[in-house]
């Protein structure tokens, strides 16, 4: 029963809940791998294979590594630390943007976190020593990427934390950043530099989207086209448009909504001038529905 519950919520729920299932299935998997290899007694830990390694030598030898690294943890308190902001961070971001962009804002983040990671640790002459040992796992990097990315898109938005009250979430971001620079030097070098990679993928991603240009859009139709690769293809003998299902359309109109609300956001901030073309056709056409 409590699979088929899991399987029906992954299926309905919003891309922040299945990338949440998918983190913490990728977790007990490679866990229940390592107990197989204590009971056996081999030397090998599995969570190498999909670790990010430093090194570009090794790099190359495993080059899916720089995806299969943000969804690995080395231990429990890792797992749920990362989540807890993942949540935090993911709950606001879909007020405002849309599941296809959470996706692409995690992998791309990540993508630009492990890169940064990478050419940290060749470049910097601290690192030599610690080169050829030096692995990345964690989903922070992308986690950064989604928190810095809504903090830019909407940077007055206020979050009622325990004990210190309302804040401004740009605060929050700009905290978490300083830190991560200041952190560097006292260890987990290399986590707090792909931290650094993921957010500026996320401020990036949200000033050019905010002047009307999401640059995901090339990375969604790579998605598009490796998923089309494992579907079959069918032949339709007739042309009639396929009806949306509930879920589709609830999520549609869901997607309209949010972008109506951060248009009329901005002009409350900043006055309807500061609306590009685009935001002005949008509100237009949805003033005649």
């Amino acid at each position: 029963m409590i699979f088929n519950d899991i399987r029906k919520s992954f299926r309905k729920g919003t891309m922040l809940g299945r990338l949440i299932y998918i983190n913490i299935a990728v977790f007990v998997f490679v866990e229940i791998i390592r107990v197989f290899n204590f009971l056996f007694n081999l030397s090998t830990d599995f969570l190498i294979q999909f670790a990010l390694p430093a090194q570009l030598s090794s790099f190359l030898t495993k080059p899916w590594t720089i995806i299969s690294y943000m969804f690995v943890h080395d231990g429990f308190v890792h797992l749920i630390f990362n989540l807890l902001w993942f949540y935090f961070g993911g709950s606001i971001f879909l007020k405002y943007l849309t599941n296809r962009q959470i996706i692409s804002t995690y992998i791309l983040g990540g993508l630009v976190g492990g890169l940064l990671y990478i050419l940290a640790f060749n470049y910097f002459p601290v690192f030599e020593a610690s080169l050829p040992t030096s692995i990345a796992v964690g989903s922070s990097a992308s986690v950064f990427a989604i928190l810095i990315a809504i903090a830019t898109y909407v940077p007055n938005y206020n979050v009622n934390l325990t004990f210190i009250g309302n804040v401004k979430l740009k605060h929050i971001a700009i905290f978490t950043v300083i830190l991560d620079l200041l952190l560097i030097p006292k260890g987990n070098a290399g986590g707090h530099i792909a931290h650094i990679g993921g957010a500026i993928y996320g401020y990036y991603f949200s000033k050019r989207l905010l002047k009307g240009k999401d640059i995901s859009k090339g990375f969604d139709k790579l998605m598009f086209y490796l998923n089309s690769l494992f579907k079959p293809q069918i032949k339709m003998k007739t042309i009639h448009r396929k009806a949306k299902n509930d879920d589709e359309w609830r999520e549609q109109k869901s997607n309209e909504q949010r972008e109506i609300n951060l248009i009329l956001e901005k002009i409350a901030q900043s006055g309807y001038d500061s609306l590009n073309k685009e935001e002005k056709d949008t509100l237009f056409k949805a003033s005649k529905k």
